[in-house]
C-alpha cells in the first residue's frame, strides 16, 4: 500500500510528539539514582531536578509561536531536535545537579516548543478529510513514547550498576537524532510560506505534493483567508473567539486531572491498599490503555468528529472520577479503584487527548495560527504545572482519603461537558480556511 506524502510528513513531524512522551516520563528511571548520588534535599531535588524540565516546556509553549512565524514551522521542529539531542547526550554526562538540571531545562524547551510547531505544521499540510487523523498521530507518538519510555528504563535497570541511569536519560539521543535527520527531508508548510513568504510558487509546488486536486483554487482561498486577515483589528478582540475556545479546552484538559492520575498513579494506588511493587505493572497497564484508546480516538476524529469525542469523553470523565472519589470514599478495594482509573485513562485517550491538539492547530488563520498555537499550549503547560507542584500537597492534606479531590475533578467535567455541547463547534471535515469563516474571523 502507498504512503500518502501528507501522512508520511505527518508522521514525521508527530516523532517530535514521541519524544516529548519519552522525554518526560524517562526521568522517573533517573530520579532515586540522582537523588543518592548527589544528596540532594527534597527541595532542591523537586524545584530543580525534577521540576526543570516542566518550567522549560511551559517557556518552550509560550514562546514557541515566535519562531515558527518568522522562521517557520519545518525550521523550528528541526531546531527541536537538536535541543532533544543536546538535552539527551548532556544529561547523560552531567557531573553535578545544576548541570544535569539546565540539560533537562534544554530538553523541556524542545517539549514546549514541539506542542506548538508539531500540531501546527501537521494541519498545514494536510486536507479537511484527513486532518483530524494526521493531527491525531502526535498525540499517538506522546503516548507511544510514553510506554516505550517505561520499558526502556526497565530492560536498562541493572545494565550499567551505578551509571544505569545516565544510560535510562542518554538514549534518548538516538530517537532523536533519527528525528532530526528524517525531518530536514519535509517540505516547509505552504500556508507560511505564502502568508509569511509570499512565496506562491514554493507553496504550490507543497500542494500539489499533497494530491490537491484543485491547486490554483487552493491558493487562492489560503491568500483570500490571508487578506481578510490582513484587514483585522487588534489581536486580541479580533480573535477573542478562538482564544477563548482555545484557553477553554486547554484549561479543561487539565482540570480533569489527567497530569496528576499520571504522575501519582502509584502513590494513589497505594493509599487504596495496593503493594508497591506494583506499581511497574500498574504502569505499563496504564500505558497500555493510554495506547489503545488513542488509536480508537485517532479512527473516530475525522468520522465522528472533534466535538462527538469531546462530549463522549466528558461522560466518561464524570462517570470515572465519580467511581474513583467512591471508592475511595467507600473503601471498595485497590481493585476497583485500578479499573476506574484504567476507565479514566481510556475518556481521557479517546476525548481529549485525540482533540486537544487537533482543535487548538484548526482554530486560528494561517497568519496567526503559530501566536494562537502558542497561546493554547501555554495555557495547557502553565495549568499542568500548577497541578503538578501542588500534587502532593494536596495529597498530603487529603491523605486519609482523597476521595474529594477526585469529585473537584469530575464536579469540572460537568462544566467541560457544557462547554462542548453550548459552545464548541464541530470543525471535521472543513479546511482551515473556512472554519475562519466559520467563527467569523
Amino acid at each position: 500500500m502507498k504512503i500518502s506524502n501528507q501522512s508520511l510528513w505527518s508522521f514525521t513531524a508527530s516523532m517530535a510528539g514521541f519524544l516529548f512522551g519519552f522525554d518526560t516520563v524517562v526521568i522517573s528511571g533517573a530520579n532515586l539514582p540522582i537523588k543518592e548520588l548527589w544528596d540532594t534535599s527534597p527541595w532542591f531535588h523537586g524545584t530543580f531536578i525534577m521540576s526543570m524540565a516542566l518550567w522549560g516546556t511551559v517557556i518552550g509553549s509560550l514562546f514557541g509561536g515566535i519562531p515558527s512565524q518568522k522562521f517557520g514551522r519545518k525550521t523550528t521542529l528541526t531546531w527541536i531536535g537538536i535541543f532533544y539531542i543536546v538535552s539527551a547526550i548532556g544529561s547523560a554526562l552531567a557531573t553535578d545537579p545544576y548541570m544535569f538540571s539546565f540539560f533537562r531545562f534544554i530538553g523541556g524547551l524542545g517539549v514546549g516548543a514541539s506542542t506548538v510547531a508539531g500540531p501546527m505544521y501537521i494541519s498545514e499540510i494536510s486536507t479537511a478529510n484527513n486532518r483530524g487523523k494526521l493531527v491525531a498521530m502526535y498525540q499517538f507518538n506522546i503516548v507511544l513514547g510514553v510506554l516505550i519510555a517505561f520499558f526502556s528504563n526497565y530492560l536498562l535497570k541493572g545494565f550499567d550498576g551505578a551509571n544505569d541511569w545516565r544510560w535510562m536519560v542518554g538514549i534518548e539521543a538516538l530517537p532523536a537524532a533519527i528525528y532530526f535527520v528524517s525531518i530536514l527531508f519535509v517540505p516547509k508548510s505552504p500556508r507560511w510560506l505564502i502568508t509569511v513568504k509570499n512565496d506562491e510558487a514554493g507553496a504550490r509546488n507543497v500542494l500539489q505534493k499533497m494530491g490537491i486536486e484543485n491547486v490554483e483554487q487552493e491558493l487562492k482561498d489560503i491568500e483570500a483567508a490571508e487578506t481578510l486577515v490582513q484587514k483585522s483589528d487588534s489581536f486580541f478582540h479580533k480573535y477573542r473567539k478562538p482564544l477563548m475556545l482555545a484557553f477553554l479546552i486547554a484549561f479543561f484538559n487539565q482540570l480533569s486531572g489527567i497530569n496528576f492520575v499520571l504522575y501519582y498513579a502509584p502513590e494513589i494506588l497505594e493509599m487504596a491498599g495496593l503493594a508497591a511493587k506494583e506499581s511497574l505493572f500498574n504502569s505499563i497497564a496504564i500505558g497500555g490503555i493510554n495506547l489503545l484508546f488513542t488509536l480508537i480516538g485517532m479512527s473516530l476524529i475525522d468520522k465522528a468528529g472533534r466535538r462527538q469525542l469531546i462530549i463522549l469523553g466528558s461522560i466518561g470523565y464524570i462517570a470515572s472520577l465519580t467511581m474513583i472519589a467512591y471508592s475511595f470514599y467507600a473503601d471498595l478495594g485497590p481493585g476497583i479503584l485500578l479499573v476506574s482509573i484504567l476507565a479514566f485513562i481510556a475518556s481521557h485517550a479517546m476525548g481529549q487527548g485525540a482533540v486537544i491538539w487537533v482543535f487548538i492547530a484548526e482554530i486560528f488563520p494561517n497568519h496567526v495560527r503559530s501566536y494562537g498555537q502558542s497561546w493554547g499550549s501555554g495555557t495547557h503547560w502553565v495549568f499542568a504545572a500548577i497541578i503538578t507542584l501542588l500534587g502532593p500537597v494536596v495529597i498530603d492534606i487529603f491523605k486519609e482519603n482523597p476521595w474529594p479531590i477526585f469529585a473537584i475533578f469530575a464536579g469540572t467535567m460537568v462544566f467541560q461537558l457544557l462547554f462542548a455541547l453550548f459552545m464548541m463547534p464541530e470543525t471535521k471535515g472543513v479546511s482551515l480556511e473556512d472554519i475562519q469563516k466559520k467563527l467569523g474571523i
